[in-house]
Parts: structure tokens; C-alpha cells; sequence
């Protein structure tokens, strides 16, 4: 705990994140017990500006929380009518028929929404319950009780100078003591990999595996808008490069999503995934049904994808990791919300039962059972064997052995490959830049494509530059001397926001910098550089991206 002195306010429980999974164990514990004292810390501006998915919702999670959720008005009114996969070449396409799919890839009841929205909305029904929200709050350290347990948090430290000193506004914030905090920052949280850290939460488990999501939300032509339309591609333009793929969802009001998802276990660091997503845009399928259109919204967001032998240990004394903290994306659905809901739903359950025996600090081992033994694990381990075999044999290789082992486990219980492993953490897979050619992209063209800068201007991030800078170098020099040698200095092309730079000028020497300006908090730079000198935190509270409904 820090030396500085600050007040301290008391709640049976503290959740960290207003995301579907923290949201979610609010509203369960005040519809256990409304005595429960609950509150829930943001660090977006306001719930749902930080929240960036798909998204297609598989509405199991909402259905077990909030049965009657279409009474009580929530945003989710477009059900999928219809399901595209393709598998695409740089001038055409192939269609993958439905009937190979297995099962679990069908959306017939899911519904595209805006979870940004869906949040918003979740928010309501959490405070008409009584429960205390506070967004523009940035939680910036763990408390830690005697005995070495959680404790609490800090949240809404402002006013530090660039320098990290106290400035004349400066405000220490307040500590938030709980019976129980629950974690539910999403992807790569800084106080979630500090507990991982701490109580070495991953010792039994694979390295965690991530991808980095792009979005963008366009206003297209409504004659070719088709309300309800879900298409996923795979192919081209990663190719043999990289493993991922896209998605196009129809919304209301002649919108649509597109989206691009990069692997980051991807070998070369010539790769710019940001680049590849713009590349995609010009398929002729994509650009026929954006042409004459406009992008009116841009983000950027990890997703994990380790799946279930990436998931560690849920649970350390007086604190549970839900959600995305934990890694509960299942890979080929593309799908997490429903499964974040459960955890949030599960965990409440834990902690209510907990404080109703009088317990307090200890570990709410029900819970990490619950994910591991309940509806979660049904969902997850049939489809474990995907990620690691796209992997090991590409995307046509991969694709083929995954779907049998998904049928054979629809069918039978049971999967041909046992369980693979991941071997690398996806910093490590990245090789040096010698082994690989550089990768020449086309330039932006500003109607279909768009360079970084300007579309981190429709993300509508702000960050106070006064303050310290949230991205940290472990080392100051490795940049320059290690990662621009060896690695060509990937930072350069992995951030899909242009933070990071190597400037060159006439008679110096390279300098590298860091633009924490344009951060829209995506954590690919804290998961992808290959020396893992790169450590992100919270900027103070409010700053960041304000997705107004990604």
C-alpha cells in the first residue's frame, strides 16, 4: 500500500469495471440481498464509453440475470436473420455452407447489438437496485490487507504533474474497502495482472493467447443494407502472415459493423495489423456494400483467446477475476459477453453466500469451481483444440482439423486431439525482423481506408497531457537498443492508434516516443512487444476513448 494517507470508504463488495461481467455481479448480489452495500468503479467517462465488442449476443447470460429484459427496454432488438461465412481470396470469394458448420456456430437467437449500449442500459437496472456507480474512476492501485489478502482498491487519483508528483489540483482519491473485490477490467487489466502476478493465479495453466480487434462503424447505402445480416470471412489478406478474420453485422438505421481480428501470435514484425484491416476494406465484396457510405465510428480492443487451458486460477484471497480477466472468449463464436455474464452472475453467488456465513477475505472457491464444472466450461471445451491447431497448421489446415474435432465433440463428447497446448506467449512468437521480408501496404485512400491518426479522431479519445504518461517503459533504452535492431520495432505497427513512433532526424540518433495521447486502451503494446518492456496502466479517471456505441 502507498504512504499516501487517504480516506477510506467501507462495502460488503467492490467491483472494478462496468463491463457486462461486472455489471452483472451487481445487479445479482442487490437481487440476493438489496441490503448488500455494492458499488461499481469505471474509468471510462461514462459506463459504455471503454466497452468495444462485435458484437452478436447470445443472450443466455441476460436471460439467466434479467428474464424479463425485453419488457424492461433493453437495447437489443436485432435478431440475426441470416449467416455468411467465407473464405476469401484477394479478387473473390468462396461461400462455406452452413450445414458443415457445427451447431455451436449457428446465431439463429442471438441478437447484434452494441454492448456499449447493452452496458448503459445494464447500469440502469444496476442503481434502480441500488447499486453505487462512479464513472471516471481510474483504479489505480490493489489494497492489500495484514494479512496479505485483498483488500480493496484506489480509486480517482487526479492531478498528478507529467513528472508524477503531486500537482497544485492534486486529489490522493479514496480507498475503497470490500468484504470481497471483484476485478472486471476486461482484457490484460493492470490490477488483474498484478493479482495474477501475485499469487500466482497462471502456475497451472497455458500462456494466455490474444487477438487484436478493429471496428468500425459505417453508415451504408440503404439499398444495400440488410438488417440482421451477420457475414464472418477468413483469408485474404492475412494469408500465411498472420491467423484471423473479419465480421460484417447489420444493424438498424442502415449501420454496420466492420470489424478485422489479427492473431497477435503472428511471427513477423513487419506485419502492421491495422493496416491489413484498411487492405481488407478494399475486397470487392466489402467495398461493393461500403461504397458510397461513410465510417462514423472507429476502435480498437485485445480479445483474449487462450481459451480454456489459458485460464488461470479465478480466485486469491479476498478477490475474483471475472470475465475477460479471466479468459472466457469462446474462439470460433467469437463470442464472450454471455460467458462474462454467467461469471459475474457466478461469482455474485459466491460472495453472497460467503457474507451470509459470515466469511470475509477468504477465497470464493465456488466460484472458480462454478467456471470450471458449470455452463462456462460446457461452452468452452469443445472448442479448445481450435485456436492452438489454427496455429500449428495455418488457416486451411486449421480450419479443417478444428472443425472435425468441434463436430466430433458436438457428437460424441469427445475430442480426437485430447487438449493442446499453447507453448509460446504471443510476445515470444514474434521473431526477428531478419528472418522476414517487409510487408509494402498500399496508402490510405480516405474513402475506404483511412490512416491511423485520422481514425483515432472518430474513437473521440482524449487524454489530460499534463498528467504522467499511462504506458511505462520497464527499460528506456530497449526500444532503440533492442526491439529497433533485432525486431525492426514492432510498436511502430502493432498499436492501432500511432502511440508509438522512432523518430530519426539528420545527425541524431533514433529517439523513440510515446503519443499516450492517442491510446484508445486497446493493451496490444502491454501484450505484443517482444521484449515486454512495455507496461500499461490507468490514466487518470475519464480520459480515453468515449465510444458513444461500439
Amino acid at each position: 500500500m502507498s504512504e499516501i494517507e487517504r480516506e477510506a470508504m467501507e462495502y460488503d463488495v467492490v467491483i472494478v469495471g462496468a463491463g457486462p461481467a461486472g455489471l452483472s455481479a451487481a445487479i445479482r448480489l442487490k437481487q440476493i440481498d438489496p441490503e448488500l452495500q455494492v458499488v461499481v468503479l469505471e474509468k471510462g467517462s461514462e459506463v459504455g464509453a471503454h466497452i468495444l465488442s462485435g458484437a452478436v449476443l447470445d443472450p443466455t447470460g441476460l436471460d439467466q440475470l434479467i428474464p424479463d429484459w425485453k419488457d424492461k427496454g433493453a437495447p437489443i432488438t436485432v435478431p440475426v436473420r441470416k449467416d455468411n461465412f467465407y473464405l476469401i481470396g484477394e479478387g473473390g470469394q468462396m461461400r462455406i455452407p452452413n450445414w458443415m458448420m457445427p451447431p455451436l456456430m449457428n446465431n439463429h437467437g442471438n441478437y447484434i447489438v452494441s454492448m456499449g449500449n447493452v452496458c448503459r442500459w445494464m447500469a440502469e437496472q444496476a442503481e434502480a437496485l441500488g447499486v453505487e456507480i462512479f464513472p471516471g474512476m481510474s483504479c489505480s492501485e490493489v489494497v492489500y490487507g495484514e494479512e496479505g489478502g485483498v483488500k480493496g482498491v484506489v480509486a480517482g487519483e487526479f492531478g498528478k504533474e507529467a513528472d508524477g508528483t503531486p500537482g497544485p489540483a492534486y486529489e490522493p482519491g479514496m480507498e475503497l474497502h470490500g468484504k470481497y473485490v471483484m476485478l472486471a477490467e476486461g482484457v490484460r487489466g493492470s490490477l488483474t495482472k498484478e493479482v495474477l502476478a501475485r499469487f500466482d493465479l497462471q502456475k497451472d495453466s497455458c500462456p494466455q493467447k490474444f487477438g487484436l480487434g478493429m471496428k468500425e462503424i459505417w453508415e451504408v447505402d440503404p439499398e444495400k443494407h440488410r438488417e440482421g445480416t451477420v457475414t464472418h470471412t477468413m483469408g485474404w489478406p492475412l494469408g500465411s502472415e498472420a491467423g484471423g478474420g473479419s465480421f460484417i453485422y447489420h444493424l438498424e438505421n442502415n449501420q454496420v459493423y466492420v470489424g478485422f481480428v489479427v492473431h497477435l501470435n503472428y511471427k513477423n514484425p513487419h506485419l502492421y495489423p491495422y493496416m491489413e484491416f484498411q487492405r481488407f476494406k478494399h475486397h470487392p465484396m466489402v467495398a461493393e456494400l461500403l461504397k458510397g457510405g461513410k465510417r462514423i465510428a472507429y476502435g480498437a480492443r485485445a480479445i483474449s483467446e487462450g481459451g480454456w487451458q489459458s485460464m488461470p486460477k479465478a480466485v486469491a484471497p479476498g478477490v475474483a477475476i471475472l470475465g475477460c480477466g479471466v479468459g472466457l472468449v469462446n474462439v470460433p463464436r467469437i463470442k464472450g459477453n454471455h460467458n462474462a455474464m454467467l461469471s459475474g452472475i457466478e461469482a455474485a453467488e459466491a460472495a453472497a453466500a460467503a457474507i451470509r456465513d459470515g466469511r470475509t477475505g477468504d477465497e470464493l472457491t465456488a466460484y472458480d469451481t462454478y467456471l470450471r464444472e458449470g455452463p462456462i466450461a460446457k461452452d468452452l471445451k469443445p472448442v479448445r483444440n481450435v485456436k492452438p491447431l489454427w496455429s500449428k497448421f495455418g488457416i486451411i489446415g486449421g480450419v479443417m482439423l478444428g472443425g472435425i474435432d468441434m463436430w466430433v465433440a458436438n457428437l460424441t463428447g469427445w475430442t480426437p486431439f485430447g487438449t493442446m497446448k499453447h507453448t509460446k506467449s504471443d510476445a515470444d512468437a514474434t521473431e526477428r525482423a531478419e528472418k522476414h521480408k517487409p510487408i509494402a501496404y498500399p496508402k490510405p485512400d480516405g474513402t475506404l481506408s483511412f490512416d491511423r491518426l485520422t481514425n483515432v479522431s472518430f474513437s473521440m479519445t482524449n487524454h489530460e497531457e499534463s498528467q504522467p504518461a499511462h504506458l511505462t517503459l520497464k527499460d528506456a533504452d530497449v526500444p532503440i537498443s533492442v526491439n529497433l535492431p533485432e525486431f525492426a520495432e514492432p510498436a511502430q505497427r502493432y498499436c492501432p492508434a500511432g502511440v508509438y513512433e522512432v523518430v530519426e532526424e539528420d545527425g541524431k540518433d533514433a529517439r523513440f516516443v510515446i503519443n499516450f495521447q492517442n491510446c484508445v486502451h486497446c493493451k496490444t503494446c502491454d501484450i505484443k512487444d517482444p521484449s515486454q518492456n512495455i507496461h500499461w496502466t490507468v490514466p487518470q479517471g475519464g480520459d480515453g476513448p468515449n465510444y458513444p456505441n461500439m
